[in-house]
């Protein structure tokens, strides 16, 4: 199986100034089933000017103090932390975090639901015969199943017994793959198993998928995957803000594109080295572009002894990033996230956010965007995280920052909204605090957004005029 190659490298920088107020755009976009299925020429052009009343409209205040929307707009609660699952397994587990909307049989979707929950969670996901992993750990998924009409049919544990699970992304073949933004090994925080692994989660059926890691794919600080449509290679990000950061993984998996449970027959799991650059935060020009991209076997994908990404790659190295993040495919490309890099703590430069583009087939690597440090931090979604497909063509960001939160459309003609504002404040009125959104996905038919609030976590469904 071809790995790394020593082709050489060529790069071709062009200067265009960059600030945060540019944002994602694409054309020939088409919103079918979840997350990222559109084909885009290009996710990030153009510049966006943040404008008050572009998009829907302002926000009008909501009387119960829960999720200001534009007028014409109406939310309904489905799920709220604490609350007893229909199930009868439990109460709902706390720190809603990544989410996707699957599509079921006879019109029903199954929000599949990431709880983010450390080993001193407030709520944990409630131990399941058959769908447990490590019963001292309170992350994992549940499912929530909704009718044609969108009403609550049934609300049940779909994974239980992993921990931190963060984002993650959906397959081809329509489960969830959950992500563990840990990578604590037995004996750790009372855990009785190794931590950091994927879990595969179908919504109908969880039982099919059981609680099995996902061990080839690697053990380490997971963040999102997207799978490459056309040949069934996994895409990994690894979620590392501190020395040493993490990388970006590709896994060839054995049965390709085999459907469900297939990704358990194993595979191969490699890092990505770009030739000549040891930490992506160091280039900072739009439309830097890098051929040849390196793709390097993981010595031990396990992490026995020494983190994935501190083992030794060769003497070229490896190329590592500060706070990889979202993982997304759009026509043929891959894109993926860099949320922010600090000097302070060790990167190569200073910068609020980078988008990389890679293209599989020409194995060429570009930075289509990076934010700041001295761009414009009040424009509404100061810290963006999941991010969606919507209806227009355009996206739905969730923010994850200070001050209150928001998720945010961007257009296609360039333009920034607010689509929504939480008004739950987990603070004090003297020094208030609200949960980041998290999640934000469209039903399949695309008339409706749900996403998550994080804390307390929330799961909410906005109909209105989409456009």
């Amino acid at each position: 199986m071809t790995t790394a190659n020593d082709q050489p490298l060529s790069a071709r920088h062009q200067s265009v100034p960059a600030t945060r107020r540019q944002i994602l755009a694409g054309t020939g976009t088409t919103v079918a089933g979840i997350a990222f299925t559109g084909s885009f020429s290009e996710l990030f052009v153009g510049t966006a000017a943040a404008r008050g009343h572009s998009g829907y409209g302002p926000l009008v205040p909501d009387p119960d103090a829960l999720l200001d929307l534009p007028r014409g707009f109406h939310y309904r609660v489905l799920s709220r932390e604490g609350d007893p699952l229909r199930s009868g397994e439990g109460s709902v587990p706390s720190n809603h975090d990544g989410m996707a909307a699957l599509r079921g049989r006879r019109g029903r979707v199954h929000l599949v639901r990431n709880h983010e929950n450390r080993h001193d969670g407030r709520i944990g996901v409630p131990t399941v015969d058959g769908l447990t992993y490590d019963p001292a750990a309170k992350g994992g998924c549940t499912t929530i199943t909704l009718d044609g009409r969108g009403n609550v049919l049934d609300e049940r544990v779909a994974v239980a017994g992993t921990a931190v699970n963060c984002a993650g992304g959906p397959t081809p073949w329509g489960t969830w793959l959950t992500c563990e933004e840990n990578e604590d090994k037995a004996g750790t925080n009372g855990y009785a198993k190794d931590h950091g692994y994927i879990f595969e989660v179908d919504g109908a059926d969880p039982l099919r998928t059981g609680a099995v890691p996902l061990t080839a794919m690697g053990r380490f600080q997971h963040e999102a995957i997207a799978v490459d449509p056309h040949s069934g290679i996994v895409y990994e990000t690894e979620d590392a803000f501190q020395k040493p950061f993490g990388l970006f993984y590709r896994f060839l998996p054995e049965k390709p594109l085999g459907g469900t449970g297939s990704l358990r027959a194993g595979g191969h799991l490699e890092a990505m080295r770009v030739p000549g650059v040891p930490d992506l935060s160091a280039i900072q020009e739009t439309s830097a572009r890098f051929e040849g991209v390196e793709w390097v076997p993981v010595p031990d994908p396990q992490a026995r002894q020494t983190p994935v990404r501190l083992q030794d790659f060769g003497p070229k190295g490896i190329t590592h990033a500060q706070k990889l993040e979202g993982c997304y495919w759009g026509g043929s490309s891959l894109y993926f996230v860099s949320s922010f890099a600090h000097s302070k703590d060790g990167s190569a430069a200073d910068h609020f956010g980078q988008v990389w583009k890679y293209e599989p087939q020409r194995r060429r690597l570009t930075l289509v965007i990076v934010f700041g440090p001295a761009s414009d931090v009040q424009l509404p979604g100061e810290s963006p995280d999941n991010i969606c497909l919507a209806p227009d063509g355009g996206l739905m960001v969730c923010e994850d920052g200070s001050g209150a939160q928001h998720v945010y459309g961007l257009t296609k003609r360039g333009e920034v909204y607010a689509l929504a504002r939480n008004r739950q404040n987990t603070g004090t009125p003297d020094a208030p605090e609200w949960g980041e959104f998290a999640g934000v996905t469209f039903s399949p038919d695309a008339a409706t957004m749900y996403v998550n609030c994080y804390a307390p976590g929330t799961t909410f469904a906005v109909t209105g005029p989409w456009r």
